[in-house]
């Protein structure tokens, strides 16, 4: 199997990390200062049990220069950059290939293939000019949800946690397990990285949004880590009726996820303290996935008549923010203040 890893960032670069390591036909993409790095220094995956003391030689190229076909193309961009690469990505895929989208928030591809009253709605918030689903052939599309600490330190580092829950899911848009799953399944698992495979990825989806919809824009806008936004009394009332409106927002598209508030909160409190992609995308100045995070909640709230208030401030706050990094190229990270006594 040839495997693409299409933005090797802090996931992306993990997996094809062990995919490498394990002897995997895998070749990752990359640009920048993070091709550079990969290209002549090599990826470092550090601490955690797939931490290793030598740079690993990945194989690597820039867009334009990989050699397709590929079986399977693992998208590791952010939502929001899906858009401007598809239709380059949707030619390297070999015919019957496979296009896994793992990325956080809620996807393109939703009301897909499902028996729905809103089935084959478009919202306006993931694909507003129908690129995606212009692009990408529905029947090459799996579903993913991802659980690995990563982050990108710096190019060609990356830093890592273990938790219990480390594991990528997979699945397939119309919930049937079908025998290519197993085949990713054969090829990630023995590399190192748990794979589960379901007949409800979207359940899956709804279950990470309890988290992601909730404290990557709130440490996004308090440069906090989701633990400390939990153990800060007002915050913690706020994390609450946030999660309690995705729960209702998921009820109202048949979803009841096998989490509870009380459950979000106990399971952030264990939280390992590497900050969310959206705070790491602060901290660098790219612009932030609030799109397939938030907004996209947002709108299927509005769709369904699902009142959402504390989504809604939160999120205006948090595209506020993402306006300034856009327009004016910010990046906010922190600095040590020199006091004086």
């Amino acid at each position: 199997m040839r495997i693409l890893i299409f933005g090797a960032g802090a996931v992306g670069g993990y997996l094809g990390g062990i995919l490498t390591v394990a002897g995997a036909d895998v070749t990752l993409v990359a640009r920048g200062a993070q091709y550079e790095a990969l290209a002549h220094k090599g990826l470092v995956l550090e601490g955690a049990k797939s931490g290793r003391p030598e740079p690993i030689r990945v194989r690597v190229c820039r867009p334009g220069e990989e050699q397709p076909p590929y079986d399977l193309i693992f998208i590791g961009l952010k939502a929001q950059q899906i858009a401007e690469n598809a239709a380059h990505i949707s030619r390297l895929l070999a015919r019957g290939g496979m296009l896994v989208f793992p990325q956080n928030g809620m996807p393109w591809w939703y009301f897909e293939k499902l028996e729905s009253p809103l089935q084959g709605t478009r919202l306006p918030s993931l694909d507003p000019d129908g690129i995606l689903a212009k692009s990408f052939p529905l029947d090459a599309v799996i579903g993913a949800v991802t659980y690995k600490p990563a982050d990108l330190a710096e190019p060609g580092r990356i830093r890592l946690a273990d938790q219990a829950t480390d594991r990528l899911v997979i699945g397939e848009l119309d919930n049937t397990l079908t025998p290519r799953l197993q085949a990713i399944k054969s090829v990630i698992e023995p590399a190192g990285w748990p794979v589960v495979i379901t007949d409800d990825i979207r359940a899956f989806k709804w279950r990470k949004l309890l988290s992601n919809a909730v404290f990557n824009p709130l440490g996004a806008i308090t440069q906090s880590s989701a633990l400390q936004i939990v153990t800060f009394p007002e915050t913690r009332r706020l994390a609450r009726a946030m999660i309690e409106e995705v729960l209702a927002v998921a009820a109202a598209v048949g979803v009841v996820p096998d989490m509870k508030v009380d459950d979000m909160i106990a399971y952030t409190e264990k939280r390992v303290e590497i900050p969310s992609s959206t705070l790491q995308d602060v901290r660098a100045g790219r612009p932030l996935e609030l799109d397939a995070l938030d907004n996209a909640i947002i709108d299927i709230a509005r769709l369904t008549g699902v009142a959402t208030p504390n989504l809604e401030i939160v999120a205006a706050c948090a595209n506020l923010l993402n306006r300034r990094i856009v327009e004016d190229g910010w990046a906010i990270a922190p600095s040590i203040v020199q006091r004086t006594r």
